[in-house]
């Protein structure tokens, strides 16, 4: 063994000197004495610039133990020596963690001599720790936090650990149940051996498992994802990550229902719809032929209350598919320019003539900055209006209706409207439930007002439609004033489509033929152009339309879409493939349902116009003048090209 002598003193020296780790030697008092170079290194400081300086100066301000009292107070379990881990600022403001071991050395009687302090910079460990602590507590928080279900499990098969929603699925306990357990009791093992033979190299292997088995031997429909564990680049086992979608089934299951249920509700209405206007099409198309008669005054006043009656029928069922049709979301807005004044002034003379009956006076106000023109549905609004003046007409016995309309400044521009009647008022504690489906101000036995109850809420369901509000204003016996608000986007006279009205009233003779089954419509529809003085003919189904047209020259064909061997747009589509379209006549579908959207229906499947029932007879003359208007501009071109 090779001996070296050295001498203690310049040992001891060197150590000082040369050390890696920092040495102060530090007085009673907590003076510092000196430092070695590697102390100066750490921190920054010259050995002059700790000279006069206490132990802790450079500690930092958070930390409990700063100066040599605190480290006393450590040491007096008689120990000599503490260790501990701190923090420092260097001279250029950084904070450094260091590892510091500081022994107090006494004389023969126990007297404190000085201490001496080691000091390594751990900076760098700390920093490494931190890092790996942050790795770990995200890790921690992603599976104790994760909406899916997470197991870890080792390459024998056996779940090292869970999180909570692992528990909550299984309804195993993670500590007592699922740790050790054999992940074949969950997802069985085949899945189990495929993933542990297959999972690194196929990434489809999760396709296969789409079950967990729980502790009560539910089975869960589950969405699976494995990720591999690799530790020091080597797998030590893997992740099953499992997403409960049973719920998702079921709100898939819940959405495909609502919508059969959708469906169900369009198609009962179109049904409803064709069902209840065809007869009622006979009902009134008859009434008004026998006022066209000349009948004796008590039989034309029969009559007039028979039509009356219909219509009435006619606008409660109205009422009803309109409700369902804003209700299915099967409502749109047809949107253009339109004459605020004239909407207005239209709204009221529809409810004077039943004013003028009960003495009732009507007005209407607009305020000066009110536009003419603003672009909105005023066929809407409209519907709004007289929902609103002819509820004030029906419960007014005497006294006004009235209608201001002003503009209201803001973030967006509105306009407010005010239907105000001196009528029977509403109770205060109903101003809000007469906007539900069927609600009646009165009670359901002793009412003297008809009426279905819906007006209301079809005008509140359409003004959130057009983006606006109502409510009701009353004291119970002062009538009542209904205010509503729709956005303001004003319009010019310039934006408006003036209506062009046709010169002439009259049409000539046409020949025309009536597409119907249904043999009280098809009389109704008869007599109607008979009395115009048009040619008829009449065919029973779709065939005999198709023949007829190909046989004989028509002018218009007024067809019902439902109709038996060849239904009305079938045929229509066969009359226009086989006739040029010179010689094709004008075909006009005519259908009982008057469901939103079946105009462009029929219009896109090759129709040249469209008409509901009841049929009128206005309806009927405005067709017939929109086709001379059209022969003529044709006849026009060919002789004037």
């Amino acid at each position: 063994m090779h001996r070296v002598n050295l001498d203690p003193n310049a040992f001891n020296a060197q150590v000082f000197e040369y050390a890696c780790f920092g040495i102060a030697l530090i007085a009673p008092d907590g003076l510092i004495l000196t430092v070695n170079p590697a102390i100066e290194r750490i921190f920054g400081y010259t050995k002059e610039e700790f000279d006069g300086r206490r132990f802790g100066f450079f500690s930092h301000p958070e930390d409990k133990v700063k100066t040599i009292n605190d480290l006393k107070q450590m040491m007096e379990n008689n120990t000599s020596e503490v260790q501990l881990e701190k923090r420092y600022i260097r001279k250029n403001g950084e904070t450094m963690w260091a590892f510091v071991s500081v022994r107090l050395f006494r004389n023969d009687e126990g007297q404190p001599l000085y201490y001496i302090a080691q000091i390594n910079d751990i900076s760098a460990q700390k920093e490494s720790e931190q890092r790996l602590q942050e790795t770990v507590e995200r890790y921690t928080s992603l599976k104790k936090y994760n909406h899916d279900a997470v197991v870890s499990f080792d390459l024998q098969g056996k779940i090292i650990h869970a999180n909570t929603m692992a528990e909550q699925l299984t309804g195993y306990r993670i500590e007592e149940e699922l740790k050790g357990m054999e992940l074949a009791n969950l997802i069985g093992k085949p899945n189990v051996e495929r993933i542990l033979k297959d999972a690194l190299h196929d990434s489809a292997i999760e396709e296969g498992i789409d079950t967990v088995v729980t502790k009560d031997g539910d089975i869960i429909e589950v969405l699976t994802s494995i990720a591999p564990i690799f530790v020091n680049e080597k797998n030590i086992g893997f992740y099953l990550i499992c997403k409960d979608i049973s719920e998702q089934k079921r709100l898939v299951l819940a959405k495909e229902m609502a919508e059969a249920t959708n469906k169900a509700k369009s198609e009962f209405l179109a049904m409803m719809s064709h069902e209840i206007r065809t007869p009622m099409n006979g009902v009134i198309g008859m009434t008004d032929l026998l006022l066209e008669a000349d009948l004796e005054e008590e039989h034309k006043e029969y009559v007039e209350i028979i039509r009356k009656s219909g219509e009435t029928l006619l606008g409660i069922i109205n009422d009803i598919l309109d409700l369902s049709k804003i209700e299915a979301g099967r409502t749109e807005l047809q949107e253009e320019t339109f004459d605020l004044r004239l909407c207005i002034k239209d709204s009221l003379s529809v409810v004077s003539a039943k004013a003028d009956e009960k003495g009732l006076e009507l007005s209407y106000a607009i305020s000066h900055n009110v536009p003419d023109y603003i672009y909105g549905d005023g066929d809407r609004l409209k519907q709004v209006l007289l929902n609103l003046l002819s509820n004030a007409v029906k419960f007014t016995s005497r006294g006004n209706v009235s209608v201001a309309v002003k503009k209201v400044e803001g973030d967006r521009a509105r306009l407010a409207f005010a239907v105000t009647d001196t009528g029977i008022g509403i109770p205060t504690e109903r101003l809000e439930e007469i906007f539900e489906p069927f609600a009646q101000i009165d009670s359901f036995m002793t009412r003297k007002h008809e009426g279905t109850g819906l007006g209301l809420s079809i005008c509140r369901k359409l003004l959130e439609l057009m983006g606006g509000e109502i409510h009701a204003e009353s004291d119970g016996m002062n009538g009542s004033t209904f205010c509503f608000t729709i956005p303001l986007n004003e319009k010019t006279a310039a934006d408006f489509d003036h209506p062009q009205h046709s010169i002439s009233n009259g049409v000539d003779r046409l020949n025309i033929l009536i597409a119907e089954d249904n043999a009280i419509n098809t009389l109704v529809l008869k007599k109607l152009l008979e009395t115009m003085g048009h040619n008829i003919s009449v065919a029973a189904n779709g065939q005999e339309v198709i023949e007829a047209a190909l046989k004989e020259t028509y002018d218009v064909i007024f067809m019902d879409i439902n109709m038996p061997i060849v239904n009305g747009v079938d045929a229509a589509r066969t009359i226009k493939e086989k006739l040029t379209t010179g010689k094709c006549p004008r075909i006009v579908a005519v259908t009982a349902n008057a469901l939103k959207g079946d105009r462009e229906k029929y219009l896109a499947a090759g129709m040249d116009d469209y008409v509901s029932k009841p049929v009128k007879i206005d309806a009927i003359r405005k067709i017939l003048l929109a086709y001379v208007h059209i022969r003529g501009s044709k006849e026009q071109k060919q002789f004037y090209p």
